[in-house]
C-alpha cells in the first residue's frame, strides 16, 4: 500500500511539473506573438483609430491605404521609400551576410573539433574573448578604415566580408560538434582517400545542418535588421538604402506622423524574416537541443 502512495505521489508531482512547464511555454509563446500581432492589427487600420485607441486586436480595412501613404497621399511619410528596392539591398546584404558566417564559422569551429594542435585551446579563447567586444568600441577605427581608407562608402562590401569573422556562431557551431559530431566517420573518410575539404563539405555539413540552419535563422534576422553598421556605411546613395534605412526615415517623420502607414512600414520589413523562420523553423528544435551542451 505504501507503494502505491509512493507512486501516486510521483505521478502527481510530473503531472504537476508537466503542468508549470507547459503553462510557462504558453506565456512565453505569448510574449513573443502578441506584440507581432498586434502590429500587424495596427498596420489595418488608420491614423485617426489609432489615435484614438492605440492597440487594435481586430483587423481593419486601410491596409492598402496605410501603404499608400508610406510614400505618397497628402502627407507622405517618406517619399522616397521603394519597399522592392529596400528588400533587394537587404536580401543581398543579408543572404550574403548569412552564407559566409555559416560556411566559414562552420569551417572554423570543424578545425578546432578535429585536429589537435598545440594553440587549439589559445585559439578558441582568443575567439571567445573577441565575442566579448561591443561593435560599439570598433565602429570609429572600422568606419575610418572602410570609409576614409578604402574608400568603400555607399558599398557593400564592408556589410559583407567582415561577417566572415563570427565568433558567437563559431561557439555555437563548435559546442555542437563536440556533442554530436563523431570523429570516428572523419578517420574512415580518411582512410577511404576523402580529402580535408571534401571531408568538410560532404560529411561535416550535412550532418551539422540542424546547428546550420538554427545559426542562419539568426544571421539573417541580425544581419537584416542591422540598421547600426549600414546607416555609418551607406550615407547619401538612395539606390543603396536597406529596409533599416527606409524604416527609421518614416519612423523619424515628426511633422505629420501617420501611425498607420508607419505600422504598416515595420510590418513589411518582417515579412522576410517570416519567410526565413518557417522554412528553417524545423531544424530549431533539434538543434539547440543538440548543440547546447556544455563542455
Amino acid at each position: 500500500m505504501e507503494n502505491v502512495g509512493v507512486k501516486d505521489n510521483y505521478i502527481l508531482v510530473q503531472r504537476l511539473k508537466s503542468a508549470g512547464c507547459f503553462i510557462v511555454c504558453v506565456l512565453l509563446a505569448l510574449i513573443c506573438l502578441v506584440p507581432l500581432y498586434i502590429m500587424i492589427m495596427n498596420a489595418t487600420h488608420g491614423d485617426a483609430a489609432l489615435r484614438a485607441q492605440p492597440l487594435q486586436f481586430l483587423p481593419g480595412g486601410d491596409l492598402m491605404t496605410n501603404i499608400k501613404n508610406i510614400a505618397g497621399g497628402e502627407f507622405p511619410q517618406s517619399p522616397n521609400f521603394n519597399v522592392w528596392l529596400g528588400y533587394r539591398n537587404s536580401l543581398i546584404i543579408a543572404g550574403c551576410t548569412t552564407v559566409l558566417t555559416v560556411f566559414f564559422s562552420a569551417l572554423t569551429s570543424y578545425g578546432l573539433t578535429v585536429y589537435d594542435f598545440k594553440i587549439r585551446d589559445g585559439a578558441y579563447t582568443f575567439i571567445l574573448a573577441v565575442m566579448m567586444i561591443p561593435i560599439q568600441v570598433t565602429s570609429t577605427g572600422f568606419v575610418k578604415f572602410m570609409v576614409g581608407t578604402l574608400g568603400l562608402a555607399n558599398s557593400y562590401i564592408p556589410l559583407i566580408i567582415p561577417a566572415i569573422a563570427a565568433p558567437a556562431v563559431v561557439f555555437y557551431m563548435r559546442q555542437y560538434m563536440k556533442s554530436s559530431f563523431p570523429l570516428d566517420i572523419v578517420e574512415a573518410a580518411r582512410i577511404d582517400g576523402s580529402g580535408e575539404f571534401r571531408t568538410f563539405l560532404t560529411i561535416a555539413i550535412p550532418m551539422c545542418k540542424p546547428a546550420i540552419a538554427v545559426q542562419a535563422i539568426f544571421a539573417f534576422v541580425q544581419n537584416w535588421n542591422n540598421f547600426y553598421t549600414q546607416n555609418m556605411i551607406i550615407v547619401s546613395n538612395e539606390k543603396r538604402f536597406t529596409m533599416p534605412i527606409m524604416i527609421q526615415s518614416v519612423l523619424g517623420q515628426d511633422k505629420h506622423p501617420n501611425l498607420g502607414a508607419q505600422y504598416a512600414a515595420v510590418a513589411l520589413s518582417v515579412i522576410p524574416i517570416i519567410v526565413i523562420y518557417l522554412i528553417l523553423s524545423r531544424f530549431i528544435v533539434a538543434g539547440v537541443a543538440l548543440g547546447g551542451v556544455k563542455e
